[in-house]
C-alpha cells in the first residue's frame, strides 16, 4: 500500500519577516505579513486569524426510515441565501472542543446527547485563514429548549441521512464543513472510519 509523502516542511517553509494588523472587528482579525520564501525572496501573505470552531452531526434513530440527522436552515449574509448546515459555532476563549460542541448543540437545536465521538479536524480555508473545525458526532439525543443568541435566527429540522447525501451530490448542500461531515458519516457507517464514543450523562 502506497503512503502519502511527508509534509516537506523544511524545504517549503515560509518565515515571517514582519507583520501588519489590517483590521480588528467583532469577529474577524486580519493581518498582512511579509514572509521569506524558500528561494530567499520575499512575498506578502494576507490572512484572517480565527479562534477555531466545532460542528456537530446529530444522529437520530429513524426507525423504519433508517438513520436521520438533525440539520439547520440559516441565512448566511455573505452568500445572500439560506444555507443547509449541521449545527456549528466558534470556540469561546479557553473553551475545549467537546464542551463547545455540547453547548452549540444545546443552544442551537435544544438537543442534548449522551454519546459523543470525534470524527476529525478540518481546515476549511487554508489559503487565507487559521480556522480549524473539530467535527463531532452525537447520538442518544434528547430534545429540549433552544437558547439562541439575540441576533441568531435559524430553523431546525431532521431528515433521512440518505436525503442529505443526495443534497451533497445534487448541489442543494454546498457548505464545506457540512459536505465533509456527511461524507465522514458515510465512511463511519461503512466501517471505514471507526469512532471512540464517549458516554456523557
Amino acid at each position: 500500500m502506497e503512503h502519502l509523502p511527508d509534509s516537506g516542511q523544511l524545504k517549503l517553509q515560509e518565515d515571517r519577516v514582519d507583520s501588519q494588523e489590517l483590521f480588528r472587528g467583532l469577529f474577524l482579525h486580519a493581518f498582512r505579513d511579509r514572509v521569506r520564501l524558500p528561494d530567499g525572496e520575499t512575498a506578502a501573505r494576507e490572512y484572517v486569524v480565527h479562534p477555531g470552531a466545532v460542528m456537530v452531526v446529530p444522529l437520530l434513530d429513524g426507525g423504519d426510515d433508517g438513520l436521520r440527522v438533525v440539520m439547520e436552515r440559516q441565512f448566511r449574509y455573505p452568500m445572500g441565501k439560506v444555507m443547509l448546515e449541521f449545527p456549528a459555532g466558534k470556540l469561546d476563549p479557553g473553551e475545549n472542543s467537546l464542551h463547545c460542541a455540547q453547548r452549540e448543540l444545546r443552544e442551537e437545536t435544544g438537543y442534548t446527547a449522551t454519546q459523543w465521538g470525534k470524527a476529525g479536524t478540518l481546515h476549511p480555508v487554508i489559503a487565507y485563514s487559521t480556522e480549524f473545525i473539530d467535527v463531532w458526532f452525537a447520538r442518544g439525543l434528547q430534545p429540549g429548549e433552544r437558547q439562541l443568541d439575540t441576533e441568531e435566527f435559524l430553523e431546525v429540522f431532521d431528515v433521512p441521512f440518505t436525503a442529505v447525501l443526495q443534497g451533497c451530490h445534487d448541489g442543494a448542500i454546498t457548505d464545506a464543513k457540512t459536505l465533509i461531515g456527511a461524507f465522514w458519516l458515510q465512511s463511519h457507517l461503512s466501517g471505514q472510519l471507526p469512532l471512540h464514543w464517549q458516554s456523557l450523562v
